[in-house]
């Protein structure tokens, strides 16, 4: 190969490199962007200590939620109410055994898309939020374009899965996956702190 050649192969790879990093940045300055939008509605120490209180058991009855948070069952209602209608608690959902459910493999998947174009990328979250197999769906910056966890029966479940999912979809250019082995925690709770504002 000559000095020539192997230039414009390193030319074209730095191109591809810096014009995907680009891409990243773009994409994290506008997320940053919106985070005050995200951080949008003002909790108090009540909120708070109702959303520690709901994340850990959302079948508490409001009495019993009232002493533990110090305000009367009304107002845990009407706190709990507006909490749900400002999108701060995005649902209510029971967290079931994959065992139980009769599907005790998960899968942790890395995929990477043809190009990142808009409309391919739209296409791939479209697909990943209509698939029961995907348990949850991250679009992400790195060596991946997305990071999926994704749940079978068994190997031949995921095989199958996999030839449907990804080897049909002309849009990937490639997916790594990693078998869980032990699925050590499995929580949605976030710790939720108290401004020093308050």
């Amino acid at each position: 190969m000559s000095v020539f050649v192997f230039e414009r192969i390193i030319a074209s790879y730095w191109q591809r490199l810096t014009a995907k990093l680009m891409r990243h940045m773009l994409a994290f300055s506008l997320f940053l962007s919106k985070m005050p939008e995200l951080c949008m509605t003002k909790l108090d120490r009540a909120d708070i200590a109702l959303l520690e209180t709901v994340q850990r058991n959302n079948r508490l009855t409001s009495e019993e939620l009232a002493e533990i948070v110090n305000l009367s069952p009304t107002a845990c209602q009407r706190r709990l109410k507006r909490l749900r209608a400002e999108g701060v608690i995005e649902s209510d959902v029971a967290i079931v055994s994959p065992k139980a459910a009769g599907r005790p493999v998960s899968m942790v998947v890395m995929v990477s898309l043809e190009r990142e174009r808009a409309d391919i990328i739209d296409r791939f979250k479209s697909s990943v939020r209509s698939s029961r197999e995907v348990m949850l769906g991250y679009y992400v910056t790195g060596d991946a374009d997305f990071v999926l966890v994704v749940t079978a029966q068994d190997m031949e479940g995921y095989e199958a899965f996999t030839r449907r999912f990804f080897y049909e979809n002309p849009d990937i250019k490639g997916f790594k996956t990693m078998v869980v082995m032990d699925r050590v925690k499995a929580s949605f709770a976030f710790p939720i702190e108290v401004s020093d504002e308050d």
